[in-house]
């Protein structure tokens, strides 16, 4: 009992929005039927956590520098460190006691040895940090360089603009004066074209109303052309017609034909005017018959006693 905008044809696919809508419609009518009826959800309680500290982004922990070192390793380096070892030979180093009095601590390597171990291994101490464009401070020094190269460019093409306005200043200026030459110069050849520009308007107007007036007599002519091949269609129809014997011919014919019908005509008349005469002469003997038989007198019948 529920209309619908949408052909059945619709439903042979089984799926899509017209299916969707017939099952949620029956699915309607079949709780309605049995009785069903929706009752207020009970949400259940929930347990508060603790709220975790949020780390902040801009700090930066040894666990994530070591798995950026790991993510992006360096082609060039030769040898990588072993964090462990390092650890292990740190804690190894502290158990051990000193050889050497707390007092005195010299340093017995050589300062060119020390520089090229320490350009040697510089390349495994350089920290990557890996930049995030959906970081603000990048958008905003974006911002500032992108400043700074429009006010660089800026300042370029002033430059190049107002040069360029003062040129067409003057070319603007050097072309008024130019034409105002011009039209001093030429004011009489304007004032003769504006006249030959009138007359020319007006030779157009007339020349609108003379080609008015040459169609309308092209269309009388057209007509009297016409006129003119049909009468002579209907001369020389008649001229033939007349030299032509066939309709003589015709009318023979059909004069021979007409007096056959006449003669048969005429018989029949004459047998009908006998069988009428037949007709009248019985209908008359009948008569005169029927006149005798009413006229016999009658028995004088005897004396009453």
């Amino acid at each position: 009992g529920v209309k619908v905008d949408f052909p059945p044809s619709k439903l042979k696919s089984g799926s899509g929005e017209h299916v969707c809508f017939v099952l949620d419609r029956l699915a309607e009518e079949a709780l309605r039927r049995r009785g069903f009826s929706f009752k207020r959800p009970n949400y259940p309680t929930e347990t508060t956590e603790e709220e975790s500290v949020m780390e902040d982004d801009t700090e930066l922990t040894l666990s994530k520098v070591e798995e950026e070192m790991i993510e992006e390793p360096d082609d060039e380096e030769e040898t990588v460190m072993d964090l462990e070892a390092l650890k292990l030979r740190t804690t190894h180093t502290e158990a051990e006691p000193s050889s050497k009095p707390d007092e005195i601590l010299e340093s017995t390597v050589d300062a060119a040895e020390w520089n090229l171990e320490l350009e040697r291994v510089l390349p495994q101490l350089k920290v990557t940090i890996r930049t995030d464009n959906k970081d603000w401070r990048i958008h905003v020094d974006q911002m500032h360089q992108h400043r700074d190269g429009i006010k660089s460019s800026l300042r370029e093409a002033k430059s190049y603009l107002d040069k360029l306005q003062e040129d067409i200043g003057k070319t603007l200026e050097k072309v008024s004066s130019r034409e105002k030459y011009i039209n001093n110069q030429l004011e009489h050849l304007i004032q003769e074209y504006r006249s030959a520009q009138a007359k020319l308007s007006q030779a157009k107007e007339r020349y609108q109303q003379a080609s008015g007036g040459v169609t309308e007599r092209t269309r009388v002519l057209a007509e009297i052309s016409e006129e003119l091949e049909r009468v002579k269609q209907e001369m020389e129809e008649k001229g033939s017609s007349m030299s032509d014997g066939a309709p003589v011919v015709k009318i023979k014919q059909s004069l021979t034909k007409l007096k056959q019908e006449i003669l048969q005509m005429d018989v029949r008349i004459g047998v009908v005017e006998h069988t009428l005469l037949q007709a009248k002469l019985k209908e008359k003997s009948n008569m005169t018959r029927d006149m005798h038989a009413t006229n016999i007198p009658e028995p004088a019948a005897g004396p009453l006693s």
